[in-house]
């Protein structure tokens, strides 16, 4: 893999978000609180072996891969999602109006849990608020929008969790959180990049209105221990 973003989890758990990293070797995971993820250095059967020895029973995991993988027998696989990675490669932030957008606390989580249930944009847990920058947009005290950071491999900040309420479509909240997103990551002189399912006509579209290009695809594994 000869590109950071090939393998976007191992290389943020072993630079940006080291700090999130169990495990051990070329097999590294979050803490389970956090994310589901797991990062393999090369998605070989050892390293699902040094996987499988080093997390705890019934692990249940999501691990990334620009081409397809065999799963080893040790492991259930319980899905696979073809997805798209996009790379934002504007060095300004993108055109639009300045707003003042809530930044979410532990004391939104229950309401941002509640939305990602609703929308599906990718998993959430009680701790997923510790990747940070997370900012929402409220209507009569109601969180009906919101988008955040995930995986940190330095120098690349990935977009996550970028959804809206059904009822709130159409009002250009993701539009704005994106670009709020990206003014976060270039003002500390990082990439932005995101993923999105490779049917989100949509989604895409609309990344690709506000800048992101396509770099390449990849598949998301959902496994669990045997």
């Amino acid at each position: 893999m000869s590109h950071i973003l090939d393998n976007p989890i191992y290389h943020a758990l072993i630079s940006g978000h080291s700090a999130f990293a169990k495990g051990k070797g070329n097999a590294k995971y979050y803490s389970t609180a956090v994310a589901l993820f797991a990062g393999l250095k090369n998605n070989d059967d050892q390293d699902f072996e040094t996987l499988y020895r080093h997390s705890p029973e019934e692990s249940k995991f999501i691990v990334f891969s620009p081409i397809q993988l065999q799963i080893p027998a040790k492991w259930k696989l319980m899905n696979h999602i073809d997805m798209l990675q996009l790379v934002y490669e504007g060095k300004d932030i993108p055109k639009g109006e300045e707003k003042d957008y809530k930044d979410l606390s532990d004391h939104h989580v229950d309401e941002m849990i509640e939305l990602v249930k609703l929308t599906q944009p990718g998993p959430f847990l009680a701790r997923t608020i510790d990747f940070g920058n997370y900012t929402g947009v409220f209507k009569d005290e109601k969180l009906v929008a919101m988008a955040g950071h995930r995986f940190n491999p330095v120098p690349y900040t990935e977009i996550s969790a970028v959804c809206t309420h059904p009822e709130h479509l159409g009002n250009g909240h993701a539009y704005h959180l994106l670009r709020e997103q990206i003014k976060r990551i270039l003002g500390k002189s990082e990439i932005p990049f995101l993923h999105v399912r490779n049917d989100n006509v949509g989604a895409i579209k609309l990344y690709e209105k506000i800048g992101f290009k396509i770099r390449k695809s990849m598949i998301a594994y959902v496994i669990q221990k045997a």
